[in-house]
């Protein structure tokens, strides 16, 4: 008989096989960012961030419940900011993912409407309030209302792909 998962009858999946297989679908990666209460700039690197609703205009991304970058982000209110990183900004994407402490130290933005850091050079940005967080295994999923959003120029996007990090290039 099959190993199930938590007797649900569904398989158990091995984690390495799981994060290879879905390795194989590209994703685009975007800084979450937002201020803290001393209006010092804060974010996370998130590569699940997606549309959710045209009609309200609703967005989302999954944090790991774990990230300390995620709690300083629910500790600093309901507002953020998702800025979709352009290709050639993989040191923004990792030094915002990799440093614990002062992560904008290098990196120019500016404030939003809203007043969240919106990073120089990004291919978009969207200004967002909560709106409902749900749990989602060892992930949250954050849906936030659009408050305002802005497409920069014509830069293509910087994607993940199979453990490294690219672009595209339409026909």
């Amino acid at each position: 008989m099959p190993l199930t998962a938590h007797g649900t009858g569904a398989p158990v999946i091995d984690p390495d096989r799981f994060r290879h297989v879905l390795g194989h679908y590209p994703t685009g990666v975007v800084v979450v960012t937002a201020l803290d209460p001393s209006g010092t700039a804060i974010g996370m690197t998130v590569g699940s961030f997606t549309s959710v609703s045209l009609d309200p205009p609703l967005v989302a991304f999954l944090p790991d419940k774990g990230s300390s970058s995620w709690r300083a982000l629910r500790a600093s209110g309901e507002r953020f900011c998702v800025n979709v990183l352009a290709a050639g900004q993989e040191d923004v994407c990792r030094a915002v993912a990799v440093r614990k402490t002062d992560k904008f130290h290098d990196i120019g933005w500016r404030p939003s409407p809203a007043g969240n850091p919106v990073i120089d050079g990004a291919v978009a940005w969207i200004d967002c309030v909560t709106e409902q967080l749900h749990d989602a295994g060892d992930h949250h999923i954050v849906v936030g209302r659009v408050t305002h959003l802005q497409a920069g120029d014509e830069e293509t996007p910087l994607l993940f792909h199979r453990g490294a990090y690219g672009s595209f290039n339409p026909h």
